[in-house]
C-alpha cells in the first residue's frame, strides 16, 4: 500500500533537505525518480515514486541502476534544476501532495509529487504555477506543458491515520525504505523475483525444446556413412526391380539381405544419387549441429547462472532493470522489412528468400545506393546492404551478404559458389517479366565459400525465422 499522510510528515520531519543541491537526477523507471542531494557533511538519495499501490517518498540507501534510455522527464529536470538549492519542502495538510521549491539564479521551479495511488503524478510548476511539464500527461486534467498546477491545502477535515510499526532497524524512513523493497506491491523484491522466475521458466523451456530438436537431428545424422554404403548397393543392382517402394538387395558390406527405401518413380541411379546427398548432408550435418548442441548446453548452463545471481540479488531496481532489459529484448513488434534481417558490424542486411520478397523489397525497402547481391546460375535470394552516407561496405560484411546469397538459394549445398553484386540503381526489371525478376548492369563478380561457424553466428543474429 502507499504512504498515508501521516507517514509522509514522518518521511519529512527526519530529513534535513532544504538547502540541500541538487547533484544528480535518476529515473530507473518510468513511475521512479531520485533526486541525489547534497548538503555538507551529508548526502541524501530522495526517492519519488508513483506508482500504482506503492506511492511514496523517502530516502533511500538502494543503489539505483541508470534507466535503460534517458527518460523525457528526467532529462527536463536535469536541465531546469540540478545545481539548483531546495529551498523548502513539505506536504500540504494532510492532501499526500508534496511540495519542493528548488531555487536557481533564472528564477524558482516547483517540484509537485501527488502521492495518491490511481492518480499519482510528478509536475514541474513556476512559482505561479504555469506548468513547464508532467511526468504522465494528463490532457483532461489540464496536466500539461502550458496547464496550471498550484494546489492548496483545505478541502474536508483530514481523515485519521497510524503511522505504521514498520520492522526493522534505523530510522523511519530505513524502514520504509527496506519494506518497499520487500513488500512494496509489484515493485517489490518478492513480486520481482516472481516475474523473474517465470522469465527463466520460459527461457528454459525455448532452450531444452531445442535440445530435444538436436538430439533427434543429431540420430538422423548418426551414420552417415550408411547412406553411401546403399547408395554404392543400389548402383551394384540396377538389374533389380522395386517391389513398392522398397529394393532388396544383398548387403555386401554388412552381410545379408537388406531392404532399401526408394522412389519407384525414379530410377535405380537417380536413387543412389539421392542417397549419396543424404550421406553428404549428414556428414556436414553432424558437425553442425554438434557445435549447435554444444553452444546450446553453455546457454542452459550461463543461464541457470544468471538465475542464480538474480535470485541472490537485494536490491529491487537491479531486479527490475534485469526484467525490463530482458522484455524489450523479446518484445516483437511489427516486422520492418519482408523476409529476413539482420545487423552485422553496424551495417543493416535485408534478405528476399522468394520471389514476392524480392520484389516487396526492391519496390518499397531499396534505395539506388544500397548493394545488391545474387547467386549466379542459382535461383534463390536477393541480398541487400543498406547504404551508410560517406561508408563503403567493409569486405567481412560484403562476404557475410555474399553467403548469406548463396545460402538462401539453390547452391546452398555446394558450399561454394560466384555471386554477381551491384548498387539497386544499375537492376533494370524485365518487362512484363516474373515478379522481382531483374537484368543487372554494372555487376562485379565475388567468390564465396560457406562457412559453417559463420553461417550459424548470422543465423543466430537473424532470429528464429532464419531457416
Amino acid at each position: 500500500m502507499s504512504l498515508n499522510w501521516r507517514e509522509i510528515d514522518r518521511v519529512l520531519g527526519e530529513l534535513d533537505l532544504v538547502g540541500a543541491q541538487v547533484q544528480k537526477v535518476t529515473q530507473p523507471s518510468y513511475d521512479t525518480l531520485v533526486l541525489s542531494l547534497y548538503k555538507p557533511g551529508r548526502a541524501t538519495e530522495l526517492l519519488v515514486c508513483v506508482a500504482h499501490g506503492a506511492c511514496r517518498i523517502h530516502a533511500t540507501r538502494m543503489p539505483v541502476p541508470k534507466s535503460e534510455k534517458p527518460q523525457r522527464f528526467m532529462e527536463l529536470l536535469r536541465a531546469q534544476v540540478r545545481g539548483a538549492r531546495i529551498e523548502s519542502i513539505g506536504q500540504l495538510g494532510s492532501e499526500r501532495i508534496v511540495k519542493i521549491v528548488v531555487g536557481r539564479d533564472e528564477g524558482e521551479r516547483i517540484l509537485w509529487a501527488r502521492l495518491w495511488s490511481g492518480a499519482a503524478n510528478l509536475i514541474l510548476t513556476t512559482p505561479d504555477g504555469r506548468i513547464v511539464d508532467a511526468l504522465a500527461r494528463k490532457p483532461s486534467k489540464g496536466e500539461l506543458a502550458g496547464g496550471r498546477y498550484a494546489p492548496e491545502a483545505g478541502g474536508p477535515p483530514p481523515r485519521e491515520f497510524a503511522v505504521r510499526e514498520l520492522p526493522g532497524e534505523g530510522g523511519f524512513n530505513e524502514r520504509v525504505d527496506a519494506y518497499y523493497a520487500e513488500h512494496g506491491s509489484e515493485l517489490s523484491r518478492r513480486a520481482l523475483l516472481a516475474r523473474a522466475e517465470k522469465w527463466f521458466a520460459q527461457r528454459k523451456e525455448a532452450l531444452e525444446s531445442r535440445r530435444a530438436a538436436l538430439a533427434e537431428a543429431a540420430a538422423g545424422y548418426s551414420d552417415p556413412e550408411r547412406f553411401r554404403e546403399l547408395g554404392d548397393i543400389l548402383m551394384a543392382s540396377q538389374h533389380l526391380q522395386p517391389e513398392g517402394s522398397f529394393i532388396r538387395a544383398e548387403d555386401f558390406f554388412r552381410g545379408g539381405t537388406v531392404a532399401i527405401g526408394v522412389d519407384p518413380r525414379k530410377s535405380v541411379v537417380e536413387n543412389a544419387r539421392e542417397l549419396y546427398e543424404k550421406a553428404r548432408k549428414a556428414r556436414s550435418g553432424a558437425g553442425e549441429t554438434a557445435a549447435e548442441a554444444a553452444e546450446n548446453e553453455r546457454a542452459i548452463e550461463a543461464l541457470e547462472r544468471e538465475r542464480e545471481a538474480l535470485l541472490a540479488e537485494e536490491n529491487p531496481y537491479a531486479i527490475r532493470l534485469f526484467l525490463s532489459r530482458r522484455r524489450n529484448a523479446a518484445a516483437e513488434g511489427p516486422k520492418r522489412f519482408p523476409g529476413l534481417s539482420l545487423e552485422t558490424d553496424g551495417w543493416l542486411v535485408l534478405i528476399g528468400r522468394s520471389a514476392a520478397e524480392n520484389d516487396a523489397l526492391l519496390r518499397r525497402h531499396v534505395r539506388g545506393s544500397d548493394t545488391w547481391m545474387h547467386a549466379r546460375d542459382y535461383a534463390g535470394a536477393y541480398v541487400f546492404v543498406k547504404a551508410r552516407p560517406g561508408k563503403t561496405v567493409p569486405l567481412p560484411v560484403l562476404l557475410d551478404a555474399g553467403m548469406l546469397a548463396l545460402y538462401y538459394s539453390k547452391g546452398r549445398s555446394a558450399g561454394a559458389g560466384d555471386l554477381y553484386y551491384t548498387q539497386a540503381k544499375y537492376l533494370k526489371r524485365v518487362k512484363d517479366g516474373p515478379k522481382g525478376l531483374v537484368i543487372p548492369m554494372q555487376e562485379k563478380n565475388l567468390r564465396v565459400r560457406i562457412d559453417e561457424a559463420r553461417m550459424r553466428e548470422l543465423r543466430r543474429l537473424i532470429g528464429r525465422d532464419a531457416d
